[in-house]
């Protein structure tokens, strides 16, 4: 609630009016009666979908992955942003492109895919990547503590 996406946009719209080949997604609360129920995917070619939504019921018939009051629909993220990550892994290095990819935090991590495209992403020499990862708190997220250690890794502080 610092303006992480806030920021994420602005950059990303500056990027794109420059010429720059920019991909990838940052997430958005939704909210009904002024109340937030969760949060969308929103990609930057345009596609939208479901991240989590708020439930205070679980059902045990399935495998559910929750953070707090949300369920992540893991379905959904992962039909988005999978074609999207794994694309930007294939691109040509004649030309550096940015990926953007907001956030990499506990909703998005219970995708074992996601954590694997993202560490595929970081690897390629094609792509630079802009996102965005939560301060530590409460236990440490691997993947998030993965790359803030890295030596290519430049982190800012918002507040």
């Amino acid at each position: 609630g610092v303006g992480k996406t806030t920021l994420i946009q602005k950059v990303t719209q500056a990027l794109k009016s420059s010429g720059v080949p920019i991909d990838g997604f940052y997430t958005e609360e939704v909210r009904e009666s002024g109340r937030r129920t969760g949060f969308d995917v929103v990609t930057l070619s345009g596609k939208r979908g479901p991240l989590s939504r708020v439930s205070s019921v679980s059902s045990a018939s399935r495998r559910e992955y929750r953070v707090g009051q949300y369920v992540v629909d893991l379905v959904s993220f992962e039909q988005l942003v999978l074609p999207m990550l794994r694309n930007a892994n294939h691109g040509g290095d004649a030309e550096k492109s940015i990926c953007v990819i907001d956030e990499i935090g506990k909703m998005e991590l219970f995708s074992q895919a996601f954590a694997q495209a993202v560490r595929q992403t970081l690897a390629g020499s094609g792509t630079v990547v802009l996102g965005t990862i939560p301060i530590p708190k409460g236990k440490p997220l691997d993947l998030v503590e993965e790359i803030r250690s890295r030596k290519d890794v430049k982190v800012f502080s918002v507040s």
